[in-house]
Order: structure tokens, then sequence, then C-alpha cells
């Protein structure tokens, strides 16, 4: 199976593959400088580096994880996390086996890459051409054809006229003849016209865009087996310096040995493959029907009827440069972009719509630990007014709610079009919160019904001494850190602003009543929503 044969009608797809192929090399270089620069530094640095070039947790649902080079190039930094503890400097031999060498290699790949691309463009406008004078032909055919059937109407009738002369019905022939005349000359004209557009429209799609896109995988599978050679490289540089993690190396190279450019190849077919048929010859339109028979006796064949195949085939969105051509290829051909994603191939849009669904899960799940959060403010505030007004906290509450019942219904819709599409609507689990009209707050599950849940009892001492906790005291030494999830304006008395992604020293647990006690490295204290935060408690 090869991409020529199988991504006939995948162009972008391809584009795009081969550039993130060509983007993996240049960070996998980059990694390897890194690593390079940092050598002589402590097993914290390596891991520090290969958490930083390990793929996002939102990135590890993209297609391109299930290949072998990539899932390689994690197996690589995993692997360092073990010999983290070893320091030797092996910098030199990296830099010139694996940095220069795969640049170079790269930079050769590019300039290939570019070669193919602008070959598959010169031929997507050699066929836009020749299509724009199909189509002045055969309008110049049609308007030649009716002008000669007037003329034939004019003549006939001119023949019938008894007050016409015998001048006035010779000239009329003579107008009809050489409309007739012409007329044929245009259609020969469009006849070899389509000719000549069926026969490229077939060299283009059975001969020139998949010898291109063979050459793109070729390149593509080139680049593949390099790359595993420097993963090897990778690990056979350590080997002749750092015997002692040689088991560590040796689970680096079977990274780089698994890699796999033909399976590759099949999992981008398998992920990407559309399934549609290519498109059929233009048939030939005939508008001489019902010409005087005498007027030509050099027709081409009787059609099956003026102005329906190729009108037809216009609609079917056949060409290959979707998104880069616009001049090439009509608007009516472009399909239109749906909620439902019911533009796309079933596969794929059985795919986009499980990503959605995960989505508004996430965003739901959010929604429901804020609504959590204030609903434990606002019971605080109620049970220890001196800490905050309750009404203060009423528009957010609202708000909140409103979030959670458009995303519920965003998910309920998603839910029935993955239905529709074949697809399995398992979604996250979570809970939400509703809050009455005195202000508490009952657990709901995801149905709507009352869960057993109790609220904590908020009506702790620590409210009643928070004035106590913040006088002039020896700090007390911290128990851990948090790291802020959402931002909290911490705007009442006793609470502690904090900024997404903030940093801060936990110096007091939850007590229960979904408070933490906390502190800037500028000595500011204060509590914070336990839910707002990750705790990482010191052992």
């Amino acid at each position: 199976m090869d991409w020529g044969t199988e991504l006939w009608d995948q162009y972008d797809i391809i584009e795009k593959h081969t550039q993130s192929g060509l983007e993996l090399v240049e960070k996998y270089v980059k990694f390897v400088k890194e690593r390079t620069e940092i050598e002589q530094n402590y097993a914290k640095q390596l891991r520090n580096l290969s958490k930083k070039y390990n793929l996002k947790r939102s990135s590890k649902d993209e297609p391109e994880c299930r290949l072998s080079s990539y899932q390689s190039f994690l197996d690589i930094l995993n692997e360092m996390n073990d010999y983290a503890g070893q320091r030797e400097l092996i910098a030199e031999n990296m830099m010139m086996n694996i940095c220069i060498d795969l640049t170079k290699y790269l930079q050769e790949l590019k300039q290939e890459r570019k070669t193919y691309l602008m070959e598959a463009k010169k031929a997507q406008q050699s066929l836009e051409s020749t299509y724009k004078q199909l189509d002045s032909s055969k309008k110049r055919f049609e308007r030649e054809w009716r002008e000669a059937e007037r003329a034939a109407q004019y003549a006939e009738k001119t023949d019938q006229d008894i007050n016409a002369t015998k001048a006035d019905v010779e000239k009329a022939k003579q107008q009809a003849h050489m409309r007739a005349h012409v007329a044929e000359e245009c259609k020969n004209d469009y006849a070899a016209q389509l000719q000549k557009y069926n026969k490229e429209q077939n060299q283009f799609y059975f001969n020139d865009m998949p010898l291109i896109f063979n050459k793109l995988q070729d390149l593509d599978e080139r680049r593949v087996r390099k790359l595993a050679q420097g993963y090897i490289l990778f690990s056979d540089t350590e080997k002749h310096v750092m015997p002692i993690i040689g088991k560590c190396l040796e689970g680096i190279t079977k990274a780089g040995t698994n890699v796999n450019e033909r399976n590759d190849s099949m999992v981008v077919i398998e992920q990407n493959k559309s399934g549609f048929e290519r498109p059929g010859d233009v048939e030939f339109e005939d508008y001489s029907q019902g010409i005087n028979r005498a007027s030509s006796d050099s027709s081409l064949g009787t059609p099956k009827g003026p102005m329906e195949l190729l009108g037809k085939n216009r609609s079917k969105n056949f060409w290959l440069f979707s998104k880069k051509s616009k001049k090439f290829t009509p608007e009516r051909m472009t399909p239109t972009v749906t909620e439902d994603f019911a533009h796309l191939p079933p596969e794929q849009r059985r795919k986009r719509l499980q990503q959605k669904l995960e989505e508004i899960c996430k965003e739901l799940q959010k929604e429901v630990d804020q609504s959590e959060a204030l609903g434990k403010m606002k019971d605080v505030y109620e049970k220890n007014p001196q800490m905050g007004d309750p009404a203060s906290l009423a528009s957010q509450i609202s708000q909140t709610s409103q979030n959670i019942e458009r995303l519920r219904g965003e998910l309920n819709k998603y839910e029935t079009w993955l239905a529709e599409a074949g697809g399995r609507g398992d979604t996250l689990r979570y809970k939400t919160h509703t809050f009455n009209n005195n202000g508490a707050h009952d657990t709901l599950s995801p149905d709507g019904a009352h869960s057993d849940e109790s609220t904590p009892d908020p009506s702790q001492a620590i409210y009643a001494e928070f004035d106590d906790d913040f006088e002039d005291e020896e700090l007390a030494a911290p128990i851990g850190k948090c790291t802020a999830m959402y931002g909290f304006p911490g705007a009442s008395e006793g609470t502690i602003s904090m900024q997404e992604g903030e940093v801060l020293a936990v110096v007091e647990e939850d007590k229960g009543d979904g408070w933490t006690r906390v502190r800037r490295n500028n000595g500011d204290e204060g509590y914070i929503p336990t839910s707002y935060v990750t705790i990482s408690l010191n052992k």
C-alpha cells in the first residue's frame, strides 16, 4: 500500500504530516543540543529536560502519537529518568554525530519536499488552465449552436413567407448555413478540448499526483529511518563512555529499532483514508439537437442531453487542493462546515464528535468544581459573617449555574450526534451543585437526582480565630506547596488572592471546611478554597 493509491485525495493531510515529521526532527535535534549543554549537571536537570520535551497531556490524543517514531521519542525520554543520576562529558560526540548530521540531513529533506510540493502545484495549475479552456469552448459551442438554430428557424420562416423575395430567402439560407458552419467548428473545438481535459485529468489523478505522493512517502520514510538512526546514536554515544548505564541505553536502542517507517505509513493511511472514489470522465454535451439535419452531416454522435453531466460533476468536490487553490475550486464544490461535523467522512466525524465531547466534559467538570467551591464559601460566609458577605457571591453562583446548564445542553446534543454517527456516548463522570434560595447547595448526580453527600460543618474554631492566626507571631514552617488551578480574588477578610498557575507554600491543611491556609514568598498569608489548587505535602 502506498500514499499515491490510498491517499490520492488527501493532499492537505500529506502536506501536514510531512511538515510535522520535519518538525519532529528539529525538535529532536534541539533536544540533543540542550542535552549536551546540561550534561555536566545532576540528575534533576536531566529529568527536567525529559519532562520539557515530553508531549503535553492534551497532545497525547493526536494522530501522530500512534506513529512509532513519536513513541520511540517518548521512550527515550522515559529511559533518561532511569540514568538521571549519571554525569559525564559526552557533549562533543553527541553534537558531531547527531546534531550536525541530522541538521544537514534535515535541510536536504526540506529542499526536496519543497520541490515535490511545487511539482504538485504546477500540475494543479496546468489542470486548472485546461479546465478553463474547456469551459470557454463549451460556452462558445452552446452560444453558436443557439445562434445557428435561430438562423435556421428564420430561414425556414422566410422560405414559407409568400411576401418574401427570392433574394431574402437566399440571404436567410446563406446566413443559416454560415451559422451552422461556425457552430460545427465550435462543436469540433469543444470536443477536442473535452478530450484534452479528460486526458489531462486522468494523467493528473492516476499518474502525476500519485507519483508525487509516493515521492513524499519515500522522503518521509527516509526521514523516519534517519531519525531512528539518530535515536540509536543517542545511546551508542553514551555506551562508549558510560558502561555502567548500559541497561538503560539498551532500552533507548530498542526504542530506536522499534521505529518502523512502513508501519508509520500504514498508520497514516488508516487514520486519513477517506474511501471516496476518483471522479469519472466528463461526458460530452451536444447542443446541436433541434438543428435542421441538413445543416450538418459531421455530428460526433447523439448526446444524452445538454447542460447535465458537466454541471453535475461541477458540484462534486473532486479537487485535491481544497484549501490552497480558491480560484481552482468553486465555492459550491467546498462542503459546508457544520456543527455536527456531518461534512466529514464517517470515521473522522466520529473522532471529532468524541473529541468535542471530551472537551465539553472537562469544561463542565471545571465549572462543577467552581460551583462546589462557591457553595462552600457561601456556607462559610453565612456561618461567619466577619469573613464576608454571602450576597457578594450571588452573581458568581448564578453565572456558574448558567454555564453548567449550557454545557449540559451541549453535552446531550453532542452525545445524540455521536449516537447517530454510530459511536459510543461514554463521557466523563461528573457531579454538579445547585443552590437554593437560602444559599445552601445540593449535590446532584449527572441525572439530576439528589445524592446523600452532606456539606461539611463550617463552624469550626478556625473561622473564629482568623484574626488571631494573623497576629504578629513566629512564622510556621511550610508543610508543603500548592499550585493554583484557577484564579481566586481573595476579596474577603482572612482570604488571600491568587492567580492561575501561582505556587504557594501550604501552612495549614484543610480541616474539612474546604479551606487551606497558604503563604507567599513575601510573607503574606491567608485562606484559599482547597478545590482551587493541587496540593503536594512534604513527606
